[in-house]
């Protein structure tokens, strides 16, 4: 028995075992390229650590790749192997029931048990991260606030995550529109641990949500140690550069940025597509000709297009293929959401259903240029598009689109009482907005408005 770095009894025999299992723990923390090598070492030397194949299972699971769903199963296997071998903590099989309940199709049941192991051990900063990622993707941000505020006072100056709960802290108060305090924790989070990257972007998130894009580049600005060491969690902090530039319009730097950074290694996992596919949907909305750089995206995700593990995965493939035209694969996605949705049988399907029917349609309408049709499905699908999962930020392509949707099809008064409710939930106004607000005033033939070019 073994006591690992946050003061945790663990069913580990061998000093090198713990020695790597606390460098995958505090890796997962930091979003950290090396963590998986630390994983997979533990598991090599110690077969029998039934947290340690629970945990590489619901890493895999938050890939949300359908293939990675067996090799989950597989970690399912081992892990009740191991159990049936005894030695395993309660904690460590509260672990393994989450897994087995995830498996089921409802991640929130995983969720659950994660806030059981936190009751009894809140100091346990996996369990305060898997349960933080998976409320990330179900959208759930006023779970994830409650959670992290719970078990914040276990948290002392001398625990070795503190620095990273301050993080995922200020992203539970940006996503909850406490802008203010996120900044500040978040910069206690980099304060307290250099390479907490997810605490340097909650910073991020302010600055896009309050408008500040120039704040934002300041912020990132000599800070690139902090998500160098990051898996493809790094292409998400360049995104987040991106867009601040592009709030800007320095359009010519967004997609420098796109070539070197955010789609330096052409990686087929959902959140690198979200980045790219979102990114040059701005890129077009704004006018911008983006060259052929859709074709590398369609083709990953025509792919994908039976996948279903995540709506907000499933939603940006459609986005690429929409884009590049491929009638195909989006009749082909459009169905098999549809499919999913009827069955409506787990959490999953249940977000296929809401927002992901009347999201998905509006998206394919848009890319055909049906733009009333697209804004009545776009906007009948606002309502629930946090089920989706993501970030504001993340998700804030949708909002764009429904805007330009009703833009394009003259719908001014509707459109502006959407740009209103984005503007009140984002804190103050950005170029997005303004410009739109302009393109609304010379359709309305108002003087002083600015004549802006239709897109």
């Amino acid at each position: 028995m073994k006591i690992d770095v946050f003061g945790l009894n663990t069913s580990l025999e061998h000093s090198g075992s713990l020695t790597d299992w606390n460098a995958a723990m505090l890796g997962f923390l930091a979003h950290a390229a090396v963590t998986p090598k630390h994983l997979m070492a533990v598991l090599e030397r110690e077969p029998g650590f039934a947290l340690g194949h629970a945990t590489k299972g619901m890493f895999y699971l938050l890939l949300g790749r359908r293939e990675l769903v067996a090799v989950a199963q597989g970690d399912l296997a081992n892990a009740k192997q191991a159990l049936e071998q005894g030695g395993a903590t309660p904690r460590e099989r509260l672990y393994v029931q989450a897994l087995d309940v995830w498996m089921t199709g409802q991640p929130s049941g995983a969720v659950r048990l994660l806030e059981q192991v936190l009751r009894d051990h809140p100091q346990d900063a996996l369990a305060m991260k898997l349960s933080h990622a998976i409320r990330f993707v179900l959208g759930d941000a006023a779970g994830m606030r409650r959670s992290v505020e719970r078990v914040m006072p276990a948290y002392g100056t001398d625990h070795a995550a503190h620095g990273y709960l301050l993080g995922c802290h200020a992203f539970t108060l940006e996503e909850t529109g406490e802008y203010d305090r996120a900044e500040i924790a978040g910069r206690q989070a980099l304060w307290t641990a250099p390479d907490d990257a997810w605490g340097l972007h909650a910073v991020a998130h302010v600055h896009d949500m309050t408008g500040n894009a120039r704040r934002g580049l300041d912020w990132l600005a000599g800070r690139e140690n902090a998500w160098a060491h990051c898996n493809n969690f790094r292409y998400h902090v360049w995104w987040h550069k991106a867009l601040m530039h592009l709030d800007q319009g320095e359009t010519d730097v967004v997609l420098d940025l796109y070539d070197r950074d955010i789609r330096a290694d052409k990686t087929d996992d959902y959140r690198d597509i979200s980045n790219a596919t979102s990114l040059l949907g701005r890129l077009e909305l704004e006018g911008v000709d983006v060259g052929d750089r859709w074709q590398e995206l369609a083709d990953l995700s025509a792919a994908r297009t039976e996948d279903g593990c995540l709506i907000f995965a499933d939603l940006h493939y459609l986005l690429a293929l929409s884009a590049d035209s491929r009638e195909t694969e989006v009749a082909s996605m459009l169905r098999r959401i549809h499919r999913d949705a009827s069955a409506n049988r787990t959490e999953v399907e249940a977000r296929m259903a809401r927002p992901g029917v009347s999201a998905a349609e509006g998206l394919a309408a848009f890319g055909e240029s049906r733009f009333a049709e697209a804004f009545a499905h776009l906007s009948a699908a606002r309502g629930d598009m946090q089920h989706a999962g993501g970030s504001h930020a993340q998700r804030d392509i949708f909002e764009r689109l429904t805007i330009d949707a009703g833009l394009r099809a003259g719908l001014l008064d509707q459109t502006e009482a959407i740009l209103n409710d984005r503007r009140a939930r984002r804190g103050s106004e950005d170029a997005y907005d303004a410009a739109r607000r302009n393109l609304i005033s010379v359709g309305r033939g108002q003087e002083g408005a600015q004549s802006v070019p239709a897109q």
